[in-house]
């Protein structure tokens, strides 16, 4: 059974093949809805998507394992390529992470993964304007 490992929180469960993300995190009590850089985390803990790929408050990096982690889905792309209109739009944490942050709601764990809940969101760093 594939482990996933949650860096920040320091802690690993073990999940059945084709389990998905987001799930899996709720069940071992691991807020992944976390808004940006930690505000509104308590809020999105209940106010979210239900899973439907909309809100990109439960977006995570894949630190290792993509590759066990079904493709990104057509949500996904639209959700990190265009922006709309929030309070900070999705699409600009995206920069810099393009080959590791999905939405825990939209990814399919097929393997082990490691994963970084709540990224932080910096518009003045390297990965904006670069």
């Amino acid at each position: 059974m594939p482990i996933i490992k949650f860096l920040k929180e320091k802690k690993e469960i073990e999940v059945p093949q084709g389990a998905w993300l987001r799930e899996e995190a709720v069940k071992a009590g691991i807020n992944l809805n976390c808004g940006v850089n930690g505000i509104g985390a308590s809020i999105n803990k209940f106010v979210n998507c239900q899973s439907m790929g909309t809100c990109g408050t439960c977006r995570v990096l894949i630190k290792k394992g993509m590759e066990n982690t079904n493709p990104m889905t057509l949500r996904e792309k639209f959700k990190f390529k265009v922006p709309v209109p929030e309070p900070v739009p999705v699409c600009l944490m995206f920069i810099g992470h393009e080959k590791e942050m999905r939405l825990a709601c939209m990814t399919q764990v097929n393997g082990d993964i490691e994963v970084e809940s709540s990224p932080e969101f910096n518009l003045f760093g390297v990965n904006f304007f670069s």
